[in-house]
């Protein structure tokens, strides 16, 4: 059955799929990344996780506030851990120096393959829909990636809101 659900999937979900894995596997380095960059990647992955729960559920109430609830629990508990030691800020460049993580891989690896499993039951399945466990797992599930995903980025603009603080402090003494 697994052999057919490969072979029935869309040529450009394997291309998602790399382009995916890539992203995430380029993290698994310490490097530079933009500010711009650390704010699109939670938008483009919490976009995905949002569609992924509209694409089933519309515009359920319940699903959309489980999907809510969740990233907002996830990000408070990640915004109470520190970054990595090693992470800095350049404003001049508005550049952040980051340490590799396996985090976003798992992230990124997570939504879309929550996405995927769920499409391939619902084709299956489609009375699958309808199931309560499955209207609170899943945008549940979707919420949490994103809350991470947020609250990963929120940490970075909060270490760059401070650092400007500080150069511009530093240059008005």
């Amino acid at each position: 059955m697994l052999m057919q659900i490969i072979l029935h999937t869309p040529k450009w979900v394997f291309a998602v799929f790399f382009l995916l894995l890539w992203l995430g596997a380029r993290q698994l380095l310490a490097n530079q990344v933009s500010l711009t960059r650390v704010t699109l990647m939670p938008v483009a992955m919490g976009g995905l996780s949002l569609y992924g729960v509209a694409s089933v559920f519309g515009d359920s109430f319940g699903a959309l506030l489980g999907w809510a609830a969740a990233a907002a629990v996830m990000a408070a508990l990640v915004l109470q851990r520190p970054l990595h030691a090693a992470t800095r800020y350049d404003a001049a460049t508005r550049q952040f120096d980051v340490a590799g993580s396996p985090v976003p891989l798992m992230l990124m690896m997570g939504i879309f393959l929550t996405k995927y499993v769920v499409g391939a039951a619902l084709a299956m399945h489609p009375e699958l829909r309808h199931q309560p466990t499955l209207a609170l797992v899943v945008p549940v599930l979707y919420g949490a990636f994103t809350g991470v995903f947020a609250a990963r980025a929120a940490r970075l603009w909060k270490l760059a809101i401070r650092t400007d603080a500080m150069a511009a402090a530093a240059r008005a003494a």
